[in-house]
């Protein structure tokens, strides 16, 4: 084997220095979930935000009263929102039992049929010695093995609820400082690059925002006519979380599904408009992927379907149901990032392609 010449050694060297960059970044990104999520969940609120402030700025209200006055009527429609949701839930709670048989017969068959198969395996395979077993039972409190594999989770949540109006407010309220300070952050004859970059990036976001808005309220709207129309209880409340699963890349036909399937369990009592039900929002939601989608995101972050799937892939085994809803943006800003930096525009075509 020839020896490793200098050039080459050099190249290995900036190989193995790039993975293992990359591997503490993932590290990073790991561990410190909850406070990136957090704070990336911020920034896409305030820059959905953003405009409306603007607005306010120009007819003479001063950005941080704006931004308070936003931040506010923001939290304020999330809570009369919840608040419907408890109500509906408290409802549902009170009307289980009506719930519950239909579920319990549903169950109760699946059983018999599992039974069925049972004994037609055991009629065809030989019998098996009887060998004696030593069973060791332990005592569990299923309410408090619950709680305490939900720790964490409601550890996270809390974190996220309790910061991030407050992380709108400051990136709202102090949009121009922050913006001078992070060009700041560069040397002059990088400043103009940074701020192309910075403006295309602004730029993706919102247009991203914009588009998963307006195709999630398209989404509502039609599982409120469809839901009205079939006649499903609390049609426009089961439409609002049906419509917003729906937007759940690959998951969402099936995570659809279960609102109308726990309301309409008191209404029909056979399978027949349980599948129109499943097949209308499959529907929906076939259409959403593949038209809506295409015509008002796809174009506005430029990527392509092998990108968008391994970065669902990836941001969702990170972080989960949330690196699910990030994934679009965050690879969007990466290949942006890429567009405008020397050397790294190979990526950017390669996400684009």
């Amino acid at each position: 084997m020839p020896p490793l010449t200098a050039d080459t050694r050099i190249v290995t060297r900036s190989v193995s220095a790039r993975i293992i960059a990359a591997g503490i970044v993932i590290a990073f990104c790991y561990w410190a979930s909850t406070v990136l999520v957090t704070l990336l969940m911020a920034v896409l609120i305030a820059y959905f935000l953003d405009p409306v402030v603007t607005s306010l700025e120009r007819i003479h209200i001063p950005r941080a009263l704006g931004s308070l006055l936003i931040v506010l009527l923001s939290l304020a429609l999330v809570a009369g929102l919840g608040w419907t949701l408890i109500e509906r839930f408290d409802q549902f709670g009170r009307d289980w039992p009506q719930y519950r048989a239909p579920l319990r017969s549903a169950v109760e068959a699946v059983d018999a049929n599992l039974k069925i198969l049972e004994m037609h395996v055991s009629e065809i395979t030989p019998p098996t010695p009887h060998v004696g077993r030593v069973l060791t039972v332990t005592e569990s409190n299923p309410l408090r093995d619950a709680l305490l594999g939900r720790l964490s989770s409601l550890y996270s949540f809390l974190f996220a609820v309790t910061f991030m109006p407050f992380l709108v407010f400051f990136m709202l309220a102090a949009k121009q400082q922050v913006w001078h300070a992070t060009m700041e952050l560069f040397p002059l004859e990088k400043r103009t690059q940074a701020k192309d970059t910075l403006a295309d990036v602004t730029h993706v976001l919102r247009s991203y925002l914009a588009g998963s808005v307006l195709v999630a309220l398209l989404l509502v709207l039609a599982s409120w006519a469809f839901f009205w129309g079939v006649g499903i209880d609390f049609p426009f409340l089961v439409a609002l979380v049906s419509g917003l699963c729906n937007m759940v890349p690959y998951l969402g036909a099936v995570m659809s599904w279960i609102p109308p399937l726990l309301v309409g369990l008191k209404q029909f009592h056979s399978v027949g408009p349980f599948i129109g039900i499943f097949a209308m929002l499959t529907f929906f939601h076939i259409v959403a992927a593949n038209l809506l989608v295409p015509a008002l995101i796809g174009w506005r972050v430029r990527l392509n379907a092998m990108a968008l799937t391994v970065a669902l892939l990836f941001w969702g085994w990170l972080w989960g149901a949330m690196g699910l809803i990030l994934a679009i943006p965050i690879t969007a800003v990466i290949k942006v990032i890429c567009d405008h930096v020397e050397g790294c525009e190979p990526i950017g075509r390669w996400l684009s392609a």
